[in-house]
């Protein structure tokens, strides 16, 4: 199917989130994520109830523990994450191909992660990019519409003109939030937890062409 924005087919920028979109770091993520919990005494039971995806870390700690703990232990999993990049990251189907058919100043990454983790992480797999907003740039994170707003201020674009490319019903609820048309991504979710205005296996099932007029988005059928 092809996308239909607000204002015809056509769109000026693409913003993708990280991790579970671009790249999968879960086995990284889950092994540093269970050693911090053990490190500070939280049962197994509620680090388990705990939604890893798609959300900024300092958010995830405050649910877990007390305020005068979570500065340090905020900077020990980053610390964590940063040091497992090696071998625990690897690029999504799809990301490679759909990413370098893309003009410069017309997509960015926008992810819930700190920006020395998401550079980390970016640097494994070898993706240069253009633009990035991090956990660092924004004061409320996915589900609220900042992250995204954001990131197509600093392309210059209207944010009724984007396409936001997303894993989590968090970030797809941020992309609906700023008025974006949202595709989204099977890669941690089922097609049924998912709420977007498309919905694909990995980015290997998006084309996009790119005209004068701006940039057009094709999907595969649901999968």
């Amino acid at each position: 199917m092809k996308l239909q924005g607000t204002h015809g087919p056509h769109f000026d920028a693409l913003l993708f989130d990280n991790d579970g979109t671009l790249i999968s770091s879960m086995a990284s993520v889950y092994r540093c994520w269970t050693r911090w919990a053990r490190e500070y005494g939280i049962a197994e039971d509620v680090f388990e109830a705990a939604e890893l995806n798609g959300r900024p870390a300092a958010e995830i700690i405050a649910e877990l523990l007390p305020t005068q703990v979570r500065a340090e232990a905020l900077a020990r999993i980053e610390a964590l994450e940063v040091a497992d990049v090696a071998g625990g990251v690897v690029a999504l189907p799809g990301t490679e191909d759909l990413l370098s058919a893309l003009p410069a100043g017309r997509w960015a990454i926008v992810t819930s992660a700190t920006r020395p983790l998401a550079e980390a992480r970016l640097r494994e797999v070898g993706i240069d990019f253009p633009e990035l907003v991090s956990a660092d740039d924004i004061t409320r994170g996915k589900p609220d519409p900042e992250p995204f707003l954001l990131a197509a201020a600093r392309l210059g674009v209207d944010p009724a003109r984007c396409v936001v490319f997303e894993d989590a019903p968090a970030g797809l609820a941020a992309g609906r939030a700023a008025g974006m048309r949202t595709v989204a991504l099977t890669t941690t979710h089922t097609a049924a937890e998912l709420d977007a205005d498309a919905v694909v296996r990995d980015l290997s099932a998006v084309s996009v062409l790119v005209g004068a007029e701006g940039m057009t988005v094709e999907t595969d059928d649901r999968p």
